[in-house]
């Protein structure tokens, strides 16, 4: 089992300590004393009591500055401490590979046998290929090491694969971790590639690494304890991810049913190139979003007459002859919420019938909902800040094309609906909209796809005009829904506990 490793980074030993107790309490297998962290550090006072105020096992770690630590002393003392863990029972120390051979001549090759000496590598600049890789792994077993640690930084999510790489092939123990945040897949599938351990914070301001997921995060939403070999890798592929509510929603749910699946948050740069890489059969469906939904339709071998149709692609199915399968759940979601929102009645006929609706943005999200919307009868108007894309989307549905500056005034008549499909107002940039305040009295009901945050400015500025306003949050839900199905093969998604995590997290 991949052990769950929390690096202490505190100031004082009196806070290192009490950090040491929260990782125990938070389900943390052990930690990693970072020496070099402590302010006016003296070994032969403070090691022995850290040591006995941890009652989880320990790394013991003393990680000079030219390997990205804090530490600016000599050699010596440095090695002198180490020595000193050693002798004081401790579980692992950590040493660096540029200095092993200096340190194992230093304590003339003598470890007790309880030790296990980590010798480590770190890149902070880039991940060699899978052969510099082998090589790196080949000489640090050379050295002596117990257990081979290998770190690495992700220029993109790709590089992560020539970390799995080299790890399933790896005849001894070894941490292999791909820093920064298109690296968090090499932490969170750590026990599927057979790493002896992941490293997980206790907060964001505790972090000893770029990337770092919190313990929580690892166990509550990824549940690391259940990934194995045969764990399905399911993920939102996106650029920015980082405030997707995805992973959470998933992740539960996926538990709930007993599906073995983890879901990741996957900070993509070309999806094309993404899908090539991961291209075996465990990695078997993803979600996507911004920039890639029209992307999508290109990089699929097949599609759903309905995806195809509209032309944008939210969710890629990989089946199990590696054919990649192409859908859109984008549609149903966005006008079932419309359909279903306030002052909607049930009918045989939709309640977009006949009434003219306003789609800001001619991505992936606007060419779903100015679909949809057709499909329900509705006259469409497409708006869009490059006025060609509008054009080209309102021709392919029979509508018409605005300037994004022209929403101003429009108002050719009374009742109509606003749908918001761009970015404006998502986290972080929260002060985004795409109409003027004054503008949205000419609406009876505006739409937001943005669900993060819950309520966005356009739709306060639409509520202190007096219109009804629809969020977000319900076409995450509804799309949600579609997707989970087509991940696990046609389980049906959990509504209520979808709602519940919705309510809670969004």
């Amino acid at each position: 089992m991949t052990l769950l490793c929390v690096p202490l980074v505190a100031r004082t030993v009196e806070e290192m300590v009490a950090d040491a107790a929260a990782a125990a309490a938070a389900g943390a297998d052990l930690v990693e004393i970072r020496l070099d962290f402590i302010q006016e550090f003296r070994p032969r006072e403070h090691l022995p009591q850290l040591l006995r105020g941890c009652t989880l096992p320990a790394l013991v770690t003393y990680r000079p500055t030219w390997e990205g630590g804090q530490y600016e002393g000599d050699d010596t003392t440095r090695f002198d401490t180490l020595r000193l863990a050693m002798e004081l029972g401790v579980d692992y120390v950590d040493v660096e590979l540029k200095v092993a051979d200096k340190f194992m001549s230093f304590i003339s090759g003598n470890k007790p046998d309880k030790c296990k000496l980590i010798v480590s590598s770190h890149n902070y600049e880039h991940t060699p290929s899978c052969e510099e890789l082998a090589n790196l792994v080949a000489r640090i077993q050379a050295v002596g090491a117990d257990i081979v640690k290998v770190a690495t930084t992700a220029k993109d999510i790709v590089d992560v694969s020539r970390m799995f790489q080299v790890m399933v092939h790896c005849q001894v123990p070894m941490i292999g971790l791909v820093m920064s945040e298109r690296g968090l897949m090499s932490r969170v599938l750590a026990s599927k590639f057979g790493g002896y351990l992941t490293f997980g914070i206790l907060n964001s301001a505790k972090t000893s690494a770029p990337g770092q997921p919190t313990v929580e995060e690892l166990l509550d939403v990824y549940n690391i304890r259940c990934i194995g070999p045969d764990t399905k890798v399911l993920g939102l592929i996106a650029n920015p991810v980082k405030q997707s509510k995805s992973p959470i929603l998933h992740n539960k749910c996926l538990q709930y049913v007993g599906y073995n699946a983890v879901y990741l948050p996957l900070l993509g740069d070309n999806l094309a190139s993404f899908l090539e890489t991961y291209s075996s059969p465990d990695f078997s469906g993803f979600s996507c979003s911004l920039p890639f939904k029209v992307d999508a339709v290109q990089c699929c071998n097949e599609h759903d007459p309905v995806a195809q149709s509209i032309g944008a692609i939210n969710t890629i199915i990989r089946r199990p002859d590696g054919k990649l399968v192409g859908y859109n759940t984008d549609y149903i979601g966005a006008i079932s919420a419309i359909e279903d929102g306030p002052g909607s009645k049930d009918a045989a006929i939709s309640p977009l019938a006949g009434r003219l609706i306003v789609v800001v943005g001619a991505g992936g999200a606007g060419k779903a909902i100015a679909y949809g919307a057709k499909e329900k009868g509705a006259r469409v108007v497409v708006a869009n800040r490059t006025y060609e894309k509008a054009v080209s989307l309102a021709n392919a549905i029979g509508g018409q094309a605005l300037r994004l500056a022209d929403l101003e005034t429009f108002r050719p008549e009374e009742g109509m609906i606003l749908a918001n499909a761009t970015s404006l107002g998502m986290q972080p940039n929260i002060d985004g909209t795409p109409i003027p305040k004054k503008a949205l009295s000419f609406y009876d009901v505006v739409f937001d796809a943005v669900y993060a945050p819950k309520v966005t400015r356009l739709l306060r500025e639409a509520e202190e005009c007096g219109v009804k306003v629809v969020s977000g949050v319900e076409m995450f839900i509804r799309q949600a829904m579609g997707q989970f199905e087509h991940f696990t093969g046609g389980i049906e998604a959990p509504e209520s506990l979808m709602r519940e995590i919705a309510a809670k997290y969004t």
